[in-house]
């Protein structure tokens, strides 16, 4: 169903980098230690205490920054952005306003080849435009006690002074599903580029969604949003968006939420009556829970931070920096595709598990010489092993040389047989021949094809009604032949005996 308005959604995405200590600070940046045990009188913002850049978080923003197509300023400062929450000491964050060091970046994002269903040839990828990329500095965290009965909010300040990146995108977006897509791939290509390990349960990975409606006036036509025939919503902050679900589930909601709004009052929000809001999410409740009006800059006095020295980025440390980040993972994906002939939606998969995991891929391919027979054995065979197991793939304890020795040696078997050695060797060790022996599978030369093609004229002879089920124009009729054989015969090579009782049906 189409709705009858248009969802405009911007998100700003805050990434906490990877680094040993905090931004402006020695204290650990490690997640999970006792509270308010990594402080110290700088991210307390005690007085005499002076900040010092941390160079290493300055030089991983840089790398994001890049990766995100965005333009670096040679020239960058810090501000100070002053409000009051009890989780921050200071009653200002250390951020950047006017000067931020990077703009005017974009991230191609693709809905339909993220599903089975996609494929080359469809819709092409949307181009997400990113409107600034600056560091800061993150505020603690307060513990609400939620048992209902009233009691109090304590305060954590060992993330207080955390490096974070925030990545603000244009409202380019105009579903859920886009959205969903455009945070899986910054969070892939962060993970890849060590930024950040990205883990939204730890809060390293947060995001703020800004969403309103765009709905047709009188002419009842599809203008592009903000033309003269359209009423907009007011802008809505979406903030306690903890998971991917939770923000696909919010941005639906309040979409709809907006929509019913405006059909109370078409004329009010047709001159502009409404403020801003800030809401937030109540992921129990499925829905959103108005907070506060949303504030504009001026109400957070930015001025420039007097203790930190402005930064200068020359040409030589931008080389260095690109230098060092590999191939990002849009250029992987068209290259497997190009190189190796991969359906978008393989592509995509592989690069969503990892460098690590397209290395293995690329391993197999080679020695199997059939990187299409590779791709989808790791699909049916080794991710769900992964999977269950709770391992990556440099833990896997199938090398990439041994599973294609495996395939090889299996590609007649059948996908049962083919099943069972494998799971034989995740729990035996991987040596493929006595996996192959543990369950019966034998190799084509063993097998004197003139006693398959008997045995497969005797399957024919016993099943008649198989075989007339086949002259009718039922393909799969012939299988219950193909198993007659195999179960006589066990371990025989699979692709002979259907190309034999191919050979044999066409003579009845």
């Amino acid at each position: 169903m189409v709705e009858p308005y248009t969802t405009v959604i911007g998100l700003e995405v805050h990434v906490q980098l990877l680094t040993r200590t905090k931004l402006f600070c020695g204290c650990p940046n490690k997640f999970g230690l006792p509270p308010n045990s990594a402080t110290c009188p700088v991210c307390l913002g005690l007085p005499g205490s002076l900040p010092v850049m941390n160079r290493t978080a300055f030089d991983l923003a840089l790398r994001a920054a890049l990766a995100l197509n965005c333009r670096i300023a040679p020239f960058t400062k810090w501000d100070r952005k002053n409000y009051y929450y009890p989780d921050l000491p200071k009653n200002y964050q250390i951020s950047q306003y006017d000067l931020p060091f990077s703009a005017d970046g974009w991230l191609e994002i693709d809905v339909a080849s993220a599903s089975p269903g996609g494929h080359a040839g469809g819709n092409p990828p949307k181009r997400v435009g990113i409107i600034r990329v600056h560091l800061e500095e993150d505020a603690g965290k307060n513990l609400h006690d939620e048992s209902g009965r009233g009691g109090d909010t304590r305060v954590d300040l060992n993330r207080t002074g955390t490096p974070l990146l925030e990545i603000v995108s244009k409202p380019d977006m105009n579903s859920p599903e886009e959205a969903v897509a455009y945070l899986e791939e910054i969070r892939l290509m962060m993970r890849e580029l060590g930024v950040s390990d990205c883990e939204m349960q730890e809060g390293s990975l947060r995001c703020d969604a800004n969403v309103n409606v765009h709905v047709p006036q009188a002419s009842g036509g599809r203008e592009p949003p903000g033309s003269p025939g359209f009423a907009a919503t007011p802008l809505v902050e979406i903030k306690n968006l903890n998971s991917f679900r939770a923000v696909g589930r919010a941005i639906r909601h309040e979409a709809e939420r907006q929509y019913r709004e405006f059909q109370k009052d078409p004329e009010g929000y047709r001159f502009g009556k409404r403020l801003k809001e800030t809401r937030g999410w109540d992921d129990d409740r499925g829905v959103t829970v108005g907070q506060r009006h949303k504030e504009e800059a001026a109400d957070y006095r930015y001025f420039p931070d007097p203790d930190l020295v402005p930064v200068v980025v020359s040409p030589e440390q931008l080389d260095a920096v690109r230098a060092g980040m590999g191939e990002l993972p849009q250029q992987q994906r068209s290259r497997l595709v190009s190189q190796y002939g991969l359906g978008d939606y393989d592509a995509r998969v592989l690069t969503a598990k990892g460098r690590r995991m397209v290395a293995y891929f690329e391993a197999v391919a080679a020695a199997l010489g059939d990187a299409r027979t590779a791709a989808n054995r790791i699909s049916d065979l080794v991710y769900p092993a992964l999977a269950d197991r709770g391992e990556e793939i440099d833990a896997f304890p199938v090398p990439a040389d041994v599973f294609a020795r495996f395939l090889r040696e299996t590609a007649s078997s059948g996908q049962d047989p083919r099943r069972k050695a494998f799971a034989y060797m995740l729990e035996h060790g991987s040596d493929v021949s006595a996996a192959k022996a543990a369950v019966g599978i034998r190799d084509a030369s063993e097998f004197d094809e003139a006693t398959l093609r008997a045995a497969v004229a005797a399957a024919v002879a016993a099943n008649p009604r198989a075989v007339a089920d086949f002259k009718k124009g039922k393909e799969q009729a012939k299988m219950a032949i193909v198993g007659a054989v195999m179960r006589a015969n066990k371990g025989a090579p699979n692709d002979v005996v259907r190309r034999l009782v191919d050979e044999e049906l066409a003579k009845v």
